[in-house]
């Protein structure tokens, strides 16, 4: 799937245009982040404050494209205002194949818990029928379990506990599937992916020193709780090319590979 936002019906049918190129199997409108520099356009979770121009960009959309379109949304602009019942009903009588919801407001950006029991009313509207996804606190392989089990949802949508943790959805997946966990990534598969990052940041961006660059503030993530692990991360974040940071990755696959998961980690 990919993912669009915006506020402008005619850029937004343009954007779909585009999207459409790339084959996905859906396009995904994003109406809920939060983030103030896409707040302040009047896109992501800003559009909570017009729930009639949500409405009207999702039915536009869905009708100037073949591809199935989703909904990703929060409960409301702020506690005042949530109407995140009514406002699944109007998407998806405007033809949205499914919404995911996450369960904050605007207002709350990332703080307090996500409440699940309102995304559970939504689910349990006896007029929906499209699929309801969960998002917000899907932070261990229970939790995933827990909103498909006790909450009655589709699905979860993964966000902030896969940063830096690419394997968390197939442990996710492996302990649905069979109620165990899987072996945490060891510091050769953290290392692996970090190159594999690089690597792929500088094919995008056809600029060495730029990817290099932009690549430094996931390595904090990939190598979070290692114990002594500071001098190898300033170093990471202080290199300028790509060689030297592949020669620094070594490095730490030298000094940490043979420590076990349980004496790596910070107590």
């Amino acid at each position: 799937g990919i993912q669009i936002f915006g506020a402008n019906l005619e850029s937004m049918l343009r954007t779909v245009e585009i999207v459409e190129q790339s084959k996905p199997d859906i396009i995904d409108i994003n109406f809920g982040c939060p983030v103030k520099k896409v707040v302040s356009k009047g896109a992501g979770a800003g559009i909570l404050k017009d729930i009639d121009l949500m409405v009207s960009l999702t039915k536009e959309m869905v009708k100037h494209t073949h591809l199935p379109v989703t909904v990703k949304t929060r409960l409301g602009w702020d506690e005042n205002s949530i109407m995140i019942e009514e406002v699944a009903e109007r998407l998806q009588d405007v033809g949205c194949a499914a919404i995911s919801i996450h369960g904050r407001t605007r207002a709350q950006m990332y703080k307090g818990d996500a409440d699940w029991t309102r995304i559970a009313a939504v689910k349990n509207n006896p007029r929906m029928h499209i699929p309801v996804f969960g998002n917000g606190d899907v932070t261990s392989p229970e939790r995933a379990v827990e909103m498909r089990d006790d909450y009655g949802l589709d699905g979860c949508m993964i966000g902030r506990a896969s940063i830096g943790n690419p394997w968390f959805f197939n442990e996710v997946k492996h302990f649905m599937a069979t109620g165990a966990h899987l072996p945490v990534a060891s510091i050769k598969d953290r290392v692996e992916v970090a190159k594999r990052h690089l690597e792929m940041e500088i094919a995008w961006k056809e600029n060495e020193v730029q990817a290099v660059m932009e690549t430094r503030r996931h390595y904090a993530n990939y190598f979070k709780g290692i114990r002594d692990f500071k001098a190898y991360r300033i170093r990471l974040v202080t290199e300028d090319s790509a060689q030297g940071v592949y020669d620094i990755m070594n490095e730490i696959v030298d000094r940490f590979g043979h420590v076990s998961h349980e004496l790596l980690m910070q107590k």
